[in-house]
């Protein structure tokens, strides 16, 4: 079952997949589990960076959008986010090159479930790390309302080092961490948190899920791409943005999946620490019609108390 080697107690360590040629079914197995994948560049992972980049480069011209922090305020800076990430959300290319990436990474179509992609900015030394910006803590996505199937698909756009990638806190896969996740409800994220990002200067206030014991670093774990590069892990897996000490702003695009069956079959990776309200469950479309889920399953998840409990539905349940 997924999820039973990490809920052994033993010490883990993830192991990670380099283009490894196998069937979704597969993978999914091995990422519920905390291993990592990551593919060298495709057609359609360069396909989606040459999205992002005709845009970032228009928005911040006449700079390079890793250099522009070189040159402008951070209120310019974030000016030009304001307009640039909502636009890369919503161009029309992205849902299609999203689909060609399931496709070439041997996804059923009909099964697989996306939400929106967004462009990622990570600044060098501390120029701007809040709002649009903002620099993430060690923490888990599942923290942050999702079911525990959810997969992470993260991609950078320009040539990132080991100074300004992520980084994956593996000791932590079988291991809780004591958290303000009871804190967080991902409707009220997206009444209020999510609106205000654009209004948060050089300091963060939003009340967002973090860990609220000192964190262990080490060992960790920072895997470097090629532009278009791709890496696919659980949500659940501790991850955070290293301190870019690079002198270049990190540019990168992330999209996560669900699968129907684990979201009917109460499969996924084992929630050890998240107890957060709400539900992202509405956000995903079909990978074949960017149809969203069916009405009943998204009722479902919304009346779970907390987010991520894996609840026990069947497909009699479903189709009732």
């Amino acid at each position: 079952m997924p999820g039973s080697l990490a809920k052994s107690g033993a010490v883990y360590m993830s192991a990670v997949f380099f283009d490894r040629k196998i069937s979704d079914d597969e993978r999914r197995n091995n990422l519920y589990d905390g291993q990592i994948f990551t593919y060298g560049p495709s057609e359609g992972t360069i396909a989606l960076s040459e999205v992002a980049r005709e845009m970032c480069e228009a928005a911040f011209a006449p700079h390079h959008p890793t250099d522009a922090q070189h040159y402008l305020s951070t209120d310019q800076f974030t000016d030009i986010l304001k307009n640039l990430k909502p636009a890369f959300i919503h161009d029309d290319r992205c849902k299609e090159i999203i689909r060609d990436i399931l496709i070439e990474q041997g996804c059923d179509l009909e099964k697989v479930y996306f939400d929106v992609p967004r462009l990622r900015t990570a600044t060098s030394d501390e120029y701007l790390t809040s709002g649009l910006a903002y620099a993430f803590k060690p923490h888990r996505d599942t923290w942050y309302s999702p079911p525990q199937c959810q997969l992470n698909w993260w991609i950078p756009v320009y040539q990132i080092e080991k100074e300004n990638c992520m980084a994956f806190h593996t000791h932590y896969w079988n291991s809780p961490l004591k958290n303000s996740s009871e804190e967080f409800n991902y409707q009220d994220w997206n009444q209020v948190g999510r609106k205000a990002a654009h209004n948060q200067g050089t300091k963060d206030t939003r009340r967002q899920s973090e860990a609220i014991e000192p964190v262990q670093l080490d060992p960790q774990l920072r895997l470097v791409t090629e532009p278009g590069g791709l890496i696919v892990f659980s949500a659940a897996h501790l991850h955070s943005t290293v301190p870019n000490t690079s002198g270049k702003t990190r540019i990168s695009i992330d999209f996560r999946t669900v699968h129907l069956d684990e979201l009917l079959n109460n499969d996924g990776a084992p929630n050890l620490d998240s107890a957060c309200s709400g539900t992202t469950i509405g956000d995903y479309i079909r990978a074949s019609d960017f149809q969203h889920l069916p009405d009943n399953i998204i009722e479902a998840y919304q009346k779970l108390p907390t987010s991520g409990s894996n609840p026990n539905l069947t497909m009699a349940d479903i189709n009732a």
